[in-house]
């Protein structure tokens, strides 16, 4: 059996054609995603990108549509700036619950794309929708996505909840797992935003851009991060961001010692996000598991260890591939509990 699974977020949207053990056999991605949507007021890009992403992936595997069973997928598609807006499942919620919430449409006018497709749903925070007080937007978070990630770690790995699962990508996103294993809620970030904000939108991207050459990929320095840190601490986080400005101009610096100045601040600043797990009342001193790019992995845990002072074991997640895994092994992890392989 062959299926394709379809991960769309806020800007990257990838398609698998795998089989029923996960393997891959074709794949494709493209740089569209639900804000595309959210710019353009109407979702005909985001249907387009998507289709032909599809049949891009369908292409690679050198497979006709026919051969294809049916389409899972998850992420932003199900967002209101998505191909169809579905409601999340309240949270406490493990892989069962979202395999009996999954909702299935074949409609060309949805996704034009003669197959079944199955969406799973994101995961919502608890509270009471019948109190709409403004003082309670603290408590709200939702996700769309990164719950299938969750049954992928779930499936792949050997872990033993409870644990905070840390997605780092457009956003950051800190996801409790409890002993069930099941998804408590969630505490989320726009991190991965701000920062692509930062180097196309103001003027502090000149001074991190790269202008020697130089592979910063696995560059790191405990000074930068600790005194990156120390700023938003004293400072504030906006000031801090001005100041690889002054790095820039008034000391003699290297850009990707800015590059990390920057990326450690929005490091330093998303640590204060786990007061809000503990204000949910989520366990937050349990093993953490870091998915992401390698550099970023590394910041975090070394503010987790350094400056949170938590003494618990941090897994991290980083290659391309293995990140991908994760979508793909959790949407077939919850396509089995639904009984569609």
């Amino acid at each position: 059996m062959y299926l394709a699974t379809i991960d769309c977020g806020t800007t990257n949207s990838r398609v698998y054609i795998v089989n029923e053990d996960g393997r891959i056999f074709g794949k494709a991605a493209r740089k569209i995603g639900v804000r595309d949507t959210a710019i353009a007021g109407t979702n005909a890009a985001l249907k387009k990108g998507l289709t032909e992403t599809f049949y891009g992936a369908l292409n690679n595997a050198h497979l006709e549509l026919a051969d294809i069973a049916f389409v899972i997928s998850s992420g932003m598609i199900t967002s209101e700036i998505g191909l169809l807006d579905i409601p999340h499942v309240w949270a406490p919620a493990g892989v069962e619950d979202l395999a009996r919430n999954i909702k299935t449409v074949r409609d060309s006018s949805i996704f034009p794309v003669d197959l079944p497709i199955h969406f799973i749903r994101g995961i919502k925070n608890r509270y009471n929708p019948g109190v709409n007080r403004l003082e309670n937007v603290a408590m709200l978070d939702f996700m769309r996505g990164e719950e299938v990630q969750v049954a992928g770690v779930l499936a792949l790995y050997d872990i033993h909840p409870p644990v905070t699962i840390v997605v780092l990508s457009s956003h950051t996103k800190f996801i409790p797992v409890d002993a069930h294993r099941r998804v408590l809620g969630s505490v989320t970030t726009v991190s991965g935003q701000v920062y692509e904000a930062i180097i196309k939108e103001t003027f502090i991207g000149k001074s991190i851009r790269d202008d020697d050459g130089f592979d910063d990929q696995d560059y790191f320095n405990e000074d930068v991060v600790e005194i990156s840190y120390d700023c938003v601490a004293r400072s504030g986080f906006l000031r801090t961001l001005l100041m690889p400005r002054f790095l820039d101009v008034l000391l003699q610096t290297k850009w990707y010692e800015r590059k990390l100045f920057v990326e450690a601040s929005i490091a330093a600043e998303d640590m204060k996000a786990l007061n809000q797990l503990q204000s949910l009342g989520f366990p937050h001193r349990t093993d953490y598991i870091l998915v992401g790019a390698s550099r970023r992995c590394r910041i975090y845990e070394y503010l987790l260890k350094e400056k949170m002072k938590f003494t618990t074991n941090v897994v991290k997640i980083t290659e391309s591939r293995d990140i991908d895994s994760l979508s793909i092994k959790g949407a077939i992890y919850v396509a089995r509990q639904a009984a569609l392989i």
